[in-house]
């Protein structure tokens, strides 16, 4: 099952929209200081670099992502998660609106 709602947090009202607008998200962060963002990918394949280890938890839709040094794609739908190493890459591809949680570190 995924997250449904943060109650109490601080939102970042300006979006993060990456390539061309095909990843809008925004910025949370809890009372104690865990960093989120909250998203939508629309159709595409993208690949994301990461500092921070991160967990990408689908709330709806579903997409298919291969982990740097992976040739294998594999699916994710709603309630279900990936982790994805910090210092690293994920490419993701998005047939129907994607929209996630992302876990930071």
């Amino acid at each position: 099952m995924s997250t449904e709602q943060y109650n109490g947090v601080s939102v970042t009202t300006k979006a993060n929209v990456y390539f061309d607008g095909k990843c809008v998200s925004h910025s949370i962060t809890l009372a104690d200081g865990t960093r989120k963002s909250v998203g939508v990918i629309l159709p595409a394949t993208l690949t994301f670099n990461t500092g921070a280890p991160e967990i990408m938890e689908c709330v709806a839709g579903s997409c298919e992502y291969k982990l740097k040094g992976s040739d294998t794609w594999v699916k994710s739908s709603a309630g279900e998660k990936f982790n994805v190493p910090g210092n690293s890459s994920f490419e993701i591809r998005v047939n129907e609106p994607y929209h996630y949680i992302c876990h930071f570190g």
